[in-house]
């Protein structure tokens, strides 16, 4: 078990990795969904304060981090026009049962209820850039995904009891940051497309 100042250093790489990524939107080379990094920015500064809440304590700045991030790169976004604001079906469909996990907080009265509906929410919403990393791993950056994964999991490695409240957002950033790594480090899902892709579709 590492020692909880640990997730400061995580924190921080987290933050340069963001910038990485920022840096790539401004210039127009990566092209963030809207619904992922708007959810993104949503269900974990919620699930930040329902962490605050269980008594979570310092291993909540991952999660703290991790929301303020998208703001970020929303506002990156914004400015640089590279944003996908065209939203298909699917990009609709994750929103939908992202907002449904919202609601299910918003419901439930029970703490650790409304921390599995954002970690459930906050997943959802990573399905349309897992789409989009897979397919077209061009229009993405590792930084932001491979700094989240580290972070992660220096992050859980400092927890002293595994609850529920305690490791399931920092588990379920790490299983879809790495994810997300992976298709874009290794360009895996690009033999399967049959023609050129447009980004903006996905």
């Amino acid at each position: 078990m590492l020692p909880s100042w640990i997730v400061f250093v995580g924190a921080g790489i987290s933050v340069l990795g963001a910038i990485s990524y920022i840096r790539l939107v401004l210039a127009g080379e990566a092209q963030p969904n809207l619904v992922t990094w708007s959810m993104w920015a949503i269900a974990p500064l919620t699930a930040f304060v329902i962490e605050l809440q269980e008594g979570v304590g310092v291993s909540s700045t991952m999660t703290l981090i991790i929301g303020l991030i998208p703001c970020a790169v929303l506002l990156a976004g914004w400015h640089s026009k590279s944003m996908i604001w065209k939203l298909g079906p699917f990009d609709l469909a994750c929103g939908f049962l992202s907002v449904v996990g919202l609601i299910v907080w918003l419901a439930s009265d029970q703490a650790t209820l409304g921390l599995l509906a954002q970690v459930t929410a906050d997943t959802v919403a990573a399905f349309p850039t897992l789409r989009k990393s897979f397919f077209t791993p061009e229009s993405e950056g590792q930084g932001p995904y491979l700094t989240g994964t580290l972070n992660a999991g220096l992050t859980m490695l400092t927890l002293h009891h595994w609850t529920t409240a305690e490791v399931a957002f920092p588990l379920a950033i790490f299983v879809a940051d790495i994810i997300i790594w992976l298709f874009i480090l290794t360009k895996v899902g690009t033999r399967f497309r049959a023609t050129p892709v447009n980004s903006a579709n996905l």
